[in-house]
């Protein structure tokens, strides 16, 4: 626990404070606003701490920025994406339930819509181009994992030789991001479960659902 003084408090003394729930705050506001557009001020009024604490607990933003990425990235919201690479036992499973759950997901008003990955990124500045270069590693490693699963596919005889594993795996990244883009501008779930099915109807091999 990290704290702050405070009226009544013990000169010296620390008020402590949340950590993980100051943490899920932070998480929720870069995930609503974005890098960019989210100051320290608008975090310490979110986190429900002052700016002494926050920097004494977390760093800087950017090493907060980096703690909510890895946050986000152990809650189902974060890890649904995995959870079907790695639960399901064929590939047309995998990305339909990924598809599928991500219509779902996106457009669920109980967090902010979207993806945080995606939707961070969005007008970074140029000196904070290292937090553009985070997110674009964090989604070309989703895309590289749904390539190498692609591939096994092709290996097995699931999907048809001809198939080109990276750029199918390009295709259903854009897809993907296309839905957390339209969830941020108004999409129900019904449409972008419609988009997930458009998606699948694409797929060149073997369907079992």
């Amino acid at each position: 626990m990290w704290g702050m003084a405070g009226k009544g408090a013990a000169r010296g003394r620390p008020r402590s404070f949340d950590r993980d729930a100051a943490l899920a705050a932070a998480v929720r506001l870069f995930w609503e606003r974005g890098y960019g557009a989210t100051s320290i001020g608008d975090l310490t009024e979110a986190m429900g701490i002052r700016p002494a604490s926050l920097y004494a607990a977390f760093g800087d933003k950017r090493s907060l920025f980096e703690e909510a990425v890895t946050a986000y990235g152990t809650t189902p919201v974060g890890t649904f994406m995995r959870d079907a690479l790695e639960q399901e036992p064929t590939a047309y499973r995998a990305f339909a339930r990924l598809l599928r759950e991500a219509a779902r997901i996106y457009a669920d008003p109980s967090h902010p819509s979207g993806c945080m990955v995606i939707k961070a990124a969005v007008n970074i500045s140029p000196q904070d181009a290292g937090v553009a270069d985070r997110l674009r590693g964090v989604r070309n490693d989703n895309v590289a994992a749904w390539e190498a699963r692609l591939r096994d596919a092709r290996r097995t005889g699931e999907l048809p030789e001809r198939v080109n594993p990276r750029a199918l795996a390009g295709y259903f990244a854009t897809v993907i991001q296309g839905m957390s883009q339209r969830s941020c501008d108004g999409a129900a779930p019904e449409e972008l479960a419609e988009i997930a099915e458009l998606a699948l109807a694409a797929w060149p091999g073997a369907r079992e659902d």
